[in-house]
């Protein structure tokens, strides 16, 4: 019977950008922790007495691969409790006990359409699972576009990756947009000043009933897309998918 919650120590601790970092944890025991690329865990943090308020949910980064390490990239929020606790005193060797893996935010076994992966900031965190589960076990699949938004530069998440992703992947599509640049460097990938949403509406603009729409990031990002989605594009309810991050 799997355990309903597991501990784990943190063994990796890297920046990833002025306000973002990811964590790796290493589960303790032999049950092997298993999951679905996009799911999310849910952290008991020493931040509160009461219980559900030391709970804090993370979408795994990294694809399932057997191996019991799991990452977190988690970007520092002001007034966060939970991530002034990982920023100012997770370290090395700290433990972490986090409930089973959940959610309902993955692909299907058979993908049939193409998928068009919109996000902002650490919500491109179940993408990148989703990304390297499909290289790695060689899922058949078709198109992928994977939109990401954040402010400058130094906010792009995992760039390098997607990068060797686009030489590995041809049906695979990266694009960036920038709201706070006034100057675009040059990239290797397509790059626009603005939101996510200018970018999804010129590639998408014409409705075509085989792509799928994944949407992961804050509540007012996802209420947006899905209404240029549905109100303004024409697009179908069934054909958009989102998770909240608050």
């Amino acid at each position: 019977m799997t355990k309903k919650w597991f501990d784990s120590k943190v063994i990796k601790i890297e920046d990833e950008s002025s306000t973002t970092k990811r964590f790796w944890v290493q589960v303790e025991g032999d049950e092997i922790v298993d999951f679905k690329a996009g799911q999310f865990v849910t952290l008991d943090l020493p931040i509160s007495d009461k219980r559900t308020k030391r709970w804090r949910s993370y979408s795994i980064a990294n694809a399932p691969d057997q191996s019991n390490i799991l990452e977190f990239c988690i970007v520092l929020l002001k007034g966060g409790a939970g991530t002034t606790y990982f920023f100012e005193e997770v370290k090395i060797g700290t433990s972490i006990k986090f409930k089973k893996p959940a959610g309902g935010f993955y692909l299907p076994e058979k993908i049939e359409t193409d998928l068009v992966f919109i996000c902002t900031g650490t919500g491109v965190a179940p993408f990148r699972s989703m990304l390297w589960d499909i290289y790695n076990n060689e899922i058949p699949h078709k198109n992928i576009h994977l939109i990401f938004g954040t402010r400058t530069v130094d906010g792009i998440l995992y760039e390098k990756e997607f990068e060797e992703l686009m030489e590995k992947m041809p049906e695979f599509k990266y694009s960036v947009a920038l709201s706070r640049e006034e100057v675009l460097p040059e990239k290797k990938y397509e790059l626009a000043k603005g939101y996510v949403h200018s970018i999804y509406q010129k590639h998408f603009s014409e409705v075509r009933s085989e792509v799928d729409f994944w949407i992961c990031g804050w509540s007012n990002m996802i209420d947006e897309a899905v209404a240029k989605l549905m109100l303004e594009m024409g697009y179908e309810k069934g054909q958009i998918h989102y998770e909240l991050y608050g």
